[in-house]
């Protein structure tokens, strides 16, 4: 078997195996999403743990297995959300890997990397639920329903919008946009597995610099409201793939812009 045969085949498992971590994210999302949106028609007053039969008073305080279970929630969202996109740099790091190893010169195995991607996304979704849980003992939303007030949304998709136009976002999305030039700048690809986890680290934290802004509309749209969620996957996707990706986030912005100005009149 040629090499280019190899490394073909190695695109290939390297591909279906994130499909797979995709797939099943979204699955989990999917149930998730069915079962508290079923709570939510038949609790009135009441709230639900994720993936639990377990029914809270909304008014009551968060226990801590309601905060674990809305974290890996926000967990298995940013999986489903951001594995997509990532899979351009995950597949340029699996083929170097394969390359040097067939010099006798081998790296990290790939799956590091891709651990320390996704290690930059649980904490974002650390930070989400702490979030989530002020937004709800504020009584500004709920789990599936977007936000119960209008200017905390119009104030929400305004920013978003404004985010989506300054150079802190274009800076982070260049470096989610080209794969071997980020490789490049930052000192290469490592051998020693902690090394590559930090590497992935890094650049999963330029990638939620630069998309932060965008799942906070979850706040204001749905936290586990699938359409939305899957639209803007498919926004972060076309930002960080396309060659004119700065044009789309800038043009997502005025439109989040103006939806947000337009919830911010007065009734």
């Amino acid at each position: 078997m040629t090499l280019e045969a190899i490394l073909r085949r190695d695109r290939a498992i390297v591909i279906a195996a994130l499909g797979l971590v995709a797939l099943f994210a979204w699955i989990g999302l999917v149930w998730l999403s069915n079962d508290m949106a079923t709570a939510a028609m038949d609790m009135t007053g009441y709230r639900m743990i994720p993936g639990q039969n377990l029914m809270m008073p909304a008014s009551s305080p968060w226990q801590p297995v309601e905060f674990a279970y809305v974290f890996v929630m926000w967990v298995v969202m940013m999986i489903g959300m951001m594995v997509p996109s990532a899979t351009p740099m995950i597949l340029v790091h699996a083929r170097a890997a394969r390359q040097r190893a067939a010099l006798g010169k081998p790296l990290a195995a790939t799956a590091w990397f891709a651990g320390g991607y996704l290690l930059a996304w649980t904490t974002f979704s650390f930070a989400a639920t702490l979030g989530q849980w002020a937004l709800e003992c504020a009584s500004v939303l709920t789990p599936i329903v977007p936000a119960s007030s209008r200017a905390f949304g119009g104030a929400v998709l305004v920013a978003a919008g404004l985010y989506q136009w300054t150079p802190l976002k274009a800076a982070c999305l260049s470096q989610c946009q080209a794969p071997i030039a980020f490789i490049l700048r930052h000192g290469g690809l490592r051998s020693a597995p902690t090394g590559s986890l930090a590497l992935g680290l890094r650049h999963g934290s330029y990638c939620v610099g630069c998309c932060w802004a965008l799942m906070l509309l979850l706040f204001v749209l749905g936290v586990m409201n699938l359409l939305w969620i899957a639209a803007l996957a498919i926004l972060v996707m076309l930002e960080k793939v396309l060659p004119f990706g700065r044009a789309v986030a800038r043009l997502a912005g005025l439109l989040f812009v103006a939806l947000g100005a337009w919830m911010l009149q007065p009734l």
